[in-house]
């Protein structure tokens, strides 16, 4: 029996950069009674907390059973029940010298292929401490216009490919459905998963992950090359099945 399911956010648990659907907030109230929660993301730490944590419908003790690893798992937060706040276990800080170069090839890449918007909806390229983030449309898109920019991913792989050689000693991976994320090399959701293993003293046989990418080049992947059982998804309805069967062959 599994002890810790691992999930990506958007498009495993919501819609790109909304809330979580009162049907998955409640099949997470559930499944927490059974098995501790990780969610690994490319978004913020504020991001997890208003799509899922602020969603839920549990009581505060239920809250110590969630691990958030935001940016990729370059970062990771436990819920404090004696300080009653979120807790930095660590963080993995790209360098000022590091996050320049990796804005200005961002920057350079996306304008020579035709990709840099001249309107977008938010900040195109966000300074996360720990990964830069690269979202073509703007931060704050609506999800249908970031379905449909590149539901292929060719676009930034594109991106990717022209930068790849210019950011030696980086992590560059697509993820969500028009981002790139950039964090210091070796850290990514499999180092993050190294490190949940080492705070709860389980094994990769213990965990299950889903993602939506876990092709080669998605921020999913490290998950699945490391060897931990994944269930790939497309929506979050498909999570949702998956764990309703989860729980009733549990309960």
């Amino acid at each position: 029996m599994k002890k810790l399911i691992a999930f990506d956010l958007d498009d495993t648990l919501a819609v790109t950069k909304s809330p979580i659907s009162d049907q998955m907030s409640e099949v997470l109230a559930r499944l927490i009674n059974y098995y501790e929660i990780c969610i690994i993301s490319g978004g913020k730490f504020e991001q997890f907390k208003e799509q899922v944590i602020n969603q839920l419908k549990i009581t505060e003790d239920k809250l110590t059973k969630f691990h958030l690893m935001p940016t990729c798992g370059t970062r990771y937060y436990k819920y404090d029940l004696i300080k009653k706040d979120w807790q930095l276990l660590y963080s993995e800080d790209l360098s000022e010298k590091q996050k320049k170069l990796i804005i200005e090839n961002l920057k350079q890449a996306a304008t020579e292929l035709g990709y840099w918007e001249a309107k977008p909806y938010g900040e195109i390229i966000e300074d996360r401490g720990s990964q830069i983030t690269f979202s073509a449309l703007g931060q704050e898109a609506p999800p249908d216009k970031k379905y449909a920019w590149d539901p292929d991913s060719k676009k930034r792989f594109a991106i990717k490919d022209y930068i790849a050689s210019k950011l030696d000693g980086l992590e560059i991976r697509v993820g969500g459905s028009t981002s790139i994320d950039i964090t210091l090399a070796g850290i990514d959701k499999a180092y993050g998963m190294v490190k949940i293993i080492e705070t709860l003293g389980i094994k990769k046989s213990d965990i299950l992950f889903f993602g939506d990418r876990l092709q080669p080049g998605g921020n999913d992947y490290p998950v699945k090359m490391f060897g931990i059982d994944c269930l790939e998804v497309s929506r979050w309805q498909d999570t949702v099945l998956a764990l309703e069967a989860i729980i009733h062959v549990t309960e």
